[in-house]
């Protein structure tokens, strides 16, 4: 929902990859730091091999930008 809401807000899609990044990340950074990996370009080619990314397209936008519109009202007050 908050990546849907992100892409909705900032008129914008945004790519959401696996739950599992942070432990992905984690054990990718240890491959590079024990020379298993060349870069952080090669560990990013992995990720991209290994993992589903998934596109949230911005929806109902005009509802999006009303919202906005009340909000930057109310903060100028």
């Amino acid at each position: 929902m908050l990546n849907q809401f992100t892409a909705n807000a900032c008129q914008v899609p945004v790519l959401a990859g696996p739950a599992e990044a942070t432990a992905a990340g984690n054990i990718l950074i240890q491959a590079i730091a024990l020379g298993h990996l060349a870069s952080l370009e090669a560990a990013r080619q992995i990720v991209k091999r290994s993992f589903p990314v998934r596109v949230f397209e911005p929806l109902e936008t005009d509802q999006w930008m009303a919202v906005n519109a009340r909000f930057e009202s109310l903060t100028r007050a």
